[in-house]
């Protein structure tokens, strides 16, 4: 198991982004988000990297855990949130929905993405951190 520290999750950040090119590059922009998810986890799947979709974002509000069926995208390593779009630009919407989900699960990075882009390493991502990346290392 990886200790989780800064350094640890850039490098992850890292291989995120580039399967998140390779699948671009494949497939171009242009297909429903759900295609780029799909193909997205089997990337990194396919780079032994652990990787959970679509699962429940927990909302306690007072202290009562409520079903408010909202899902995440994907999680790699359990620390990793990962938001995809195929959009024709981001909206600010879009980064406080990730910073939520980071909150919410407690994940010290998420990596917004936009596949409907002509060059995503240059347009198509966005890495956020919060409280708990400040708190590694």
């Amino acid at each position: 198991m990886n200790i989780i520290t800064q350094d640890y999750l850039d490098k992850l950040t890292y291989r995120i982004i580039g399967a998140a090119i390779t699948v671009h590059k494949e497939l171009g922009p242009g297909l429903y988000e759900k295609v780029y998810e799909k193909c997205l986890e089997k990337e990194l799947k396919d780079q032994g990297m652990k990787v959970e979709c679509q699962q429940s974002v927990p909302v306690i509000y007072k202290g009562i855990s409520l079903d408010c069926e909202i899902r995440y995208d994907l999680l790699v390593a359990n620390c990793i949130v990962v938001e995809l779009k195929a959009v024709e630009s981001l909206l600010p919407l879009f980064e406080s929905q990730l910073m939520t989900y980071m909150r919410l699960l407690k994940k010290p990075k998420g990596i917004l993405l936009n596949f409907n882009v002509r060059n995503i390493f240059k347009e198509g991502q966005k890495t956020f951190v919060n409280e708990y990346f400040k708190q590694l290392d």
